[in-house]
């Protein structure tokens, strides 16, 4: 699996100038390259590195390792942005969102992330410092912190590019690593998670990830939003997309800190991992307008992608079952209907009498119905016919 390790860079002050003019200077070059891809319908990387070599490096001091890689990431870009018109996640072809995308040239901006290869950028990982090509020549001897676990990673497992960051006033890499896949451990048994808004995650086992601290935090960071549109001054636009990566960072901790407490979990008691698949969600259900924000800022698919991920990196299985009725359905007798949930919190069957709390309910159905999946996954295949 290929993870993304990054580091902070600590510049010099001139190091940082001469890092910021390159990132500017590469960016500039990438909005060039990319009109001239949309103006002549290039998609070929090297149709594209023809028609444009030769005015990037004159006219933006580049040299040629880096007009490859500013090449390189505007094709990517249009492949992205294909990829997703032909998937549909722009909308139809007569929606504002689809004509918007493809009506003007993809665009970048100043301070966008730049791709380096080991041709234009090295690490010695020793001194912890890195070597980096820039428009004022090869700048040695920049410091990048890092913990213990990310140097070992990276010296293990970095291979391919490593990209320049810029993010409030403050320099990253974000280095590629390909890390092996440990060997999938066959299950004894199966944790269900059953994610939701109020709790982000309850487990067959009964632990429960409150979301409510997370709740008070959004609904505080809305009422100071609030506040700030309400100024309609510059200063309050830089301090409001402050406070939105700040939330952001914040959400995506706890996502961190709950995804792995249940991923140990499953790799110590030797079970495997159960969710629902949620996809498509917020297009399968109409909700009131004072619904929409609080929908809009669930952090569900995010908590199931670092499930995912944790579990893959740890060699606990995991599995996507059906959610439908998962907190309807009664796990004793199997009786299914919407009368077994008087309310969001509680459960009660009506043909058994089995209650308790309803997110328990569904995180046990989860489990139940990856005990059933799992048989089938791991059954081997029937031979075909035998030829005549």
């Amino acid at each position: 699996m290929k993870l993304a390790v990054q580091v902070k860079l600590l510049p010099t002050p001139v190091q940082a100038a001469a890092l910021e003019a390159t990132l500017r200077a590469c960016n500039r070059a990438v909005d060039q390259a990319s009109r001239v891809a949309y103006e002549t319908g290039v998609t070929s990387r090297n149709d594209l590195q023809k028609a444009v070599y030769t005015d990037l490096k004159a006219q933006y001091a580049l040299s040629a390792q880096p007009v490859v890689r500013v090449v390189k990431k505007v094709v990517d870009a249009y492949t992205t942005l294909r990829a997703n018109l032909k998937a549909g996640h722009l909308g139809t072809a007569d929606s504002k969102r689809h004509r918007k995308a493809i009506g003007s040239p993809i665009a970048f901006g100043l301070q966008a992330a730049q791709p380096f290869d080991d041709r234009c950028l090295s690490w010695q990982m020793d001194a912890r410092t890195i070597s980096i090509w820039t428009v004022h020549g090869r700048l040695k001897n920049i410091g990048f912190a890092a913990s213990p676990d990310q140097l070992k990673t990276l010296v293990a497992y970095r291979k391919g590019e490593s990209d320049l960051i810029f993010r409030d006033g403050k320099w990253f890499l974000a280095a590629t690593c390909e890390i092996p896949d440990p060997e999938v451990f066959e299950p004894v048994d199966w944790i269900g998670v059953d994610r939701g808004i109020v709790n982000l995650a309850t487990t067959s086992d009964n632990t429960n990830s409150q979301g409510r601290r997370l709740s008070r935090y959004r609904r505080w960071q809305a009422r100071k939003r609030a506040e700030l549109q309400a100024k309609k001054t510059r200063s309050a636009t830089r301090r409001l997309a402050r406070r939105a990566k700040r939330e952001h960072r914040h959400a995506t901790h706890m996502n961190h800190v709950i995804s792995k407490e249940i991923v140990s979990v499953a790799q110590r008691t030797g079970r495997g991992m159960a969710v629902e698949e949620l996809g498509g969600v917020r297009d399968r259900v109409r909700l009131r307008r004072d619904q929409r924000g609080t929908l809009s800022a669930w952090p569900f698919n995010q908590l199931g992608q670092h499930l995912a991920y944790k579990a893959r990196r740890a060699g606990v299985p995991f599995l996507e079952v059906d959610p439908a009725y998962t907190s309807q359905r009664c796990p004793r007798c199997g009786h299914t209907g919407r009368a077994n949930r008087p309310d969001r919190d509680h459960f009660r069957c009506r043909r058994c009498g089995l209650a308790g709390p309803s997110d328990l309910v569904a995180g046990v159905n989860v489990r139940d119905r990856a005990r059933s999946a799992w048989v089938f996954v791991t059954m081997p295949v029937a031979p075909g016919p035998t030829p005549a």
